[in-house]
C-alpha cells in the first residue's frame, strides 16, 4: 500500500477472528516498525511486552476496563516508556510515535488494531504493571491489540479546518 492508503485505511478494529494467530515474524515486523520512530533525543526510551499466551492476555481483560476485543485478539503488544532513559519527560510522545507505526504497519500487513489508552490513567497502569510485574522505571503507554480483523470499515477523511490555525490564533 502506499503511505497515505495506510494511513488513511487505519481504523480501531475492536473484532477479531478467533483462532488465526499472529506469528512470531509478524510480530518483529510490527516492533520493527516501532522502533523505526523517531525520538527525541534519539533516546529511544521505549519497551515493548508482548503477550499472545491466552492466559496473560486474560490477565490484561481483568487489567484494562475497554480490553473486551481481547477476548478474541490474538496478540497484544502494550508499549511502555522506560523512565531511567528520559529525565526529561519526552517518553509519552516518543511512545506515541512507537505505537501509531505498529498500528500503520498492522493496517499494512492486512491485520487490524486498536490502541488502547493506558497512560495517564493511574488506575490503569498500576493494574498493568502489577499484572505483569513491569519495573517501577517502566511505565505503560498503552496496549496495541493486533490480530485478523473480524469487522471492516471504510476508510476516513477527518480533515477539519477549522482547527488550523495560519501565523497566528
Amino acid at each position: 500500500m502506499q503511505t497515505a492508503e495506510v494511513i488513511y485505511k487505519r481504523r480501531s478494529i475492536r473484532k477479531y477472528k478467533p483462532g488465526v494467530p499472529v506469528t512470531d515474524e509478524q510480530v518483529k515486523k510490527l516492533l520493527s516498525a516501532a522502533m523505526a520512530a523517531p525520538t527525541a533525543r534519539n533516546m529511544q526510551e521505549w519497551e515493548f511486552l508482548v503477550l499472545r499466551d491466552r492466559k496473560n492476555l486474560d490477565k490484561l481483560l481483568a487489567a484494562h476496563p475497554y480490553a473486551g476485543m481481547v477476548k478474541e485478539a490474538p496478540c497484544v503488544i502494550i508499549v511502555c516508556g522506560n523512565t531511567n532513559k528520559d529525565t526529561v519527560g519526552y517518553w509519552p510522545g516518543d511512545c506515541s510515535a512507537a505505537m501509531q507505526n505498529i498500528l500503520l504497519m498492522a493496517t499494512d500487513m492486512g491485520l487490524g488494531s486498536v490502541w488502547l489508552g493506558v497512560y495517564p490513567r493511574e488506575e490503569r497502569v498500576e493494574a498493568i504493571k502489577k499484572a505483569f510485574g513491569l519495573p517501577a522505571h517502566i511505565t505503560p503507554l498503552g496496549v496495541a491489540v493486533i490480530g485478523t480483523a473480524g469487522e471492516e470499515k471504510a476508510p476516513e477523511d477527518r480533515y477539519d479546518a477549522a482547527k488550523v490555525h495560519s501565523e497566528k490564533w
